[in-house]
């Protein structure tokens, strides 16, 4: 059965590099030429292009049997599909529904509750560039078995999105999640606006993926730590979420972080509340798994490199006795050994760290407990064959 950590542990120790996209990030369309998550035409024949999130596929599409329906050229027994509605909007999704479905919109845009003022002509491109973190963020979810469900479906459990600009009054919205409710100030979009907010936070990265991840954190607590049989061991892991969220925030932001704060937390911010540990902690997660995941689809093999980095031991993780530490751990050291490599790849353009963060050994046991979380909430990929 096709399980995505282990199919990535395996392209670790052997790493990938052959035609089962699947594995990683770069597809073919039927001419040939590479084709990308993001995608929608093919800039060499100009076909047109869907990503079918069933099977993790971006394919060259042909015209169905139906009107307005499409086959996969690269799966034409999966059957017809209908392209997202959201396809011809600034929003440029080119996500594929089965054309049984009766919505009209796909499974990353059934989550939108607000979209932009789109009377404003400058949320046209700020939606795209959001539309565009937001499908890589479903994807991953998807990918890593993870339920993902609309509030519009289920409103108590579900998740959504506002993306949001100043409000009558002309206060601005503030990023962050409630009950399963993402909002984002469409304003983080703008590239000069996020990096004066960067600097002014003293953050050493800020990105709409970053923030995507970090809030989609907060939900999945709820979903799969609140009330359940992992609360004490995260509760020694990363502190009790019962102490008071807003004196936390106030201290946090008249005090600073401790300064010993790098010891054991991924951020500065981590060390405010257990819940934004977690969050922090999480989003790291994501961003190394997906790297990986795409360093390796590309061929890159961190194990060719002789970059003298102490690799971590199993007394680092959270569960070392646990029958995929080994696995877990290749993985935290492949990453810091290709992460050392892009870091290196960005001085030599001038520009800052690709992965500006240092992981202490409490962080390594962080993410430990949260792979753990997640492989046991699903981690198949096949449990969503049929979004």
């Amino acid at each position: 059965m096709y399980r995505f950590f282990e199919q990535l542990s395996a392209r670790i120790a052997a790493p990938f590099i052959g035609q089962d996209t699947r594995q990683g990030k770069v597809w073919q369309c039927q001419c040939g030429q590479s084709i990308f998550f993001r995608n929608s035409q093919c800039l060499a024949c100009l076909s047109a292009l869907g990503y079918w999130p069933g099977q993790n596929l971006l394919s060259s599409l042909q015209p169905g049997a139906e009107p307005g329906c499409w086959q996969l050229t690269s799966a034409p027994e999966a059957g017809l599909f209908r392209r997202c509605a959201n396809l011809d909007t600034p929003a440029a999704c080119n996500w594929l529904i089965p054309n049984v479905a009766p919505q009209a919109f796909c499974i990353a845009c059934e989550l939108n509750r607000t979209i932009p003022d789109l009377t404003v002509p400058e949320n046209h491109e700020r939606w795209r560039k959001v539309e565009t973190a937001k499908r890589r963020l479903v994807a991953q979810l998807l990918n890593l078995g993870l339920t993902v469900i609309a509030k519009s479906t289920d409103e108590s459990a579900g998740l959504a999105f506002d993306f949001v600009g100043v409000d009558l009054d002309g206060q601005a919205p503030t990023t962050g999640h409630a009950n399963g409710l993402i909002t984002l100030d469409i304003k983080e979009a703008d590239d000069a606006h996020r990096e004066k907010v960067r600097q002014q936070m003293h953050e050493p990265y800020r990105a709409l993926l970053g923030h995507f991840r970090h809030e989609v954190g907060h939900y999945y607590w709820d979903r799969l730590i609140a009330g359940s049989p992992w609360l004490d061991d995260f509760r020694a892991l990363f502190g009790d979420e019962r102490a008071s969220y807003a004196q936390a925030l106030e201290r946090h932001y008249a005090q600073g972080a401790p300064l010993d704060w790098a010891d054991s937390h991924v951020s500065a911010y981590a060390t405010m509340h257990p819940w934004e540990d977690w969050a922090e902690t999480w989003a790291h997660y994501l961003h190394m798994m997906d790297a990986v995941d795409t360093a390796l689809g590309f061929g890159m093999n961190a194990l060719t490199l002789d970059l003298d980095y102490l690799p971590f031991a199993a007394q680092s993780l959270y569960r070392p006795e646990d029958a995929g530490s080994e696995a877990f751990l290749s993985f935290v050291n492949a990453w810091i050994e290709l992460s050392g490599m892009l870091n290196e790849l960005s001085r030599s353009m001038g520009q800052a760290d690709f992965y500006p963060f240092v992981l202490p050994s409490p962080v390594i046991a962080k993410l430990h407990f949260i792979h753990l979380v997640i492989q046991e909430a699903g981690g198949r990929a096949d449990q969503w064959v049929n979004v």
